[in-house]
C-alpha cells in the first residue's frame, strides 16, 4: 500500500481551481479562503454561499462548463462535480506539475484534504487516506474538545516567548529548560502568561 506524505502548504498567490459549484465545492473553497490562494471556481451555476464569496472578491467565478485550458498552470485542482465522467476528464487534463483531488475517486487523487482542527496557529489534521472521511470527522470532533479556544492565545504566547528565548539565551541547557517549561498545563491555563513567563525567565536566568 502506498503511504501519503503529510505536508502543510503555503498557498498564498498560488493558482487553485475548483471545478463544481455545489456543496462539495463549498466545503473545499471554505477551507481555502484563509490561505490567500488565487481561487477560481468553474461551473455554469454556483451556490449562494459561493456567490457571496464572489461578491466579496474572495474567489473568481467563470460561469461556464469545464474546458481543459481552465486548469492550465494550476497548482492545485479540485474536481468537485457530481459527474464522474467529468471528474475523470478533469483528471486527464491536469498537467504533470499540478496536483488534483477528485471528490468521488480518492484512489486516483494526488492528495486528500484532511479533517482539521484550527486554533489560530495550531492546526491538527486527521486523514484516513480516503478510507473514511466520516471517521476522520468524528476524530476531529473529539480533538476539538481537547484543543479548545484557549490554544489560539496560547500559541501566540509560545511564539513570542520562543523568539525571546532564542534571541537572548545562549546556554543550550537553559534554553531547553525554558522551552520545555512553557509547554505545560501551568502556562496553558495561566491567567497571565506573560507575567508568569517573565518570573520563570528571571528565576532560571539568575539561578
Amino acid at each position: 500500500m502506498e503511504s501519503y506524505y503529510p505536508i502543510m502548504l503555503k498557498l498564498a498567490g498560488k493558482k487553485v481551481v475548483v471545478v463544481g459549484g455545489g456543496r462539495v465545492a463549498e466545503r473545499k473553497i471554505s477551507g481555502l479562503i484563509a490561505t490567500k490562494a488565487n481561487i477560481t471556481v468553474i461551473a455554469p451555476e454556483i451556490s449562494l454561499e459561493l456567490q457571496l464569496f464572489v461578491k466579496t472578491g474572495k474567489i473568481e467565478w467563470l460561469a461556464k462548463v469545464f474546458s481543459d485550458e481552465d486548469i492550465e498552470g494550476a497548482f492545485l485542482v479540485f474536481a468537485a462535480t457530481n459527474d464522474r465522467a467529468l471528474n475523470q476528464k478533469i483528471k486527464d487534463a491536469t498537467e504533470a506539475n499540478s496536483l488534483i483531488t477528485i471528490a468521488d475517486d480518492p484512489e486516483n487523487s494526488d492528495f486528500h484534504v484532511p479533517a482539521k482542527v484550527q486554533r489560530g496557529r495550531l492546526t491538527v489534521a486527521v486523514s484516513t487516506g480516503g478510507a473514511s472521511p466520516t471517521l476522520a470527522r468524528k476524530i476531529r470532533d473529539q480533538l476539538e474538545q481537547e484543543f479548545d479556544e484557549r490554544y489560539e492565545d496560547y500559541l501566540n504566547f509560545l511564539l513570542a516567548a520562543r523568539q525571546q528565548i532564542l534571541q537572548e539565551v545562549k546556554d543550550p541547557s537553559l534554553k531547553s529548560r525554558l522551552l520545555n517549561q512553557i509547554v505545560t498545563p501551568q502556562f496553558l491555563n495561566s491567567k497571565n502568561r506573560l507575567a508568569d513567563f517573565q518570573a520563570l525567565y528571571k528565576e532560571l536566568i539568575h539561578h
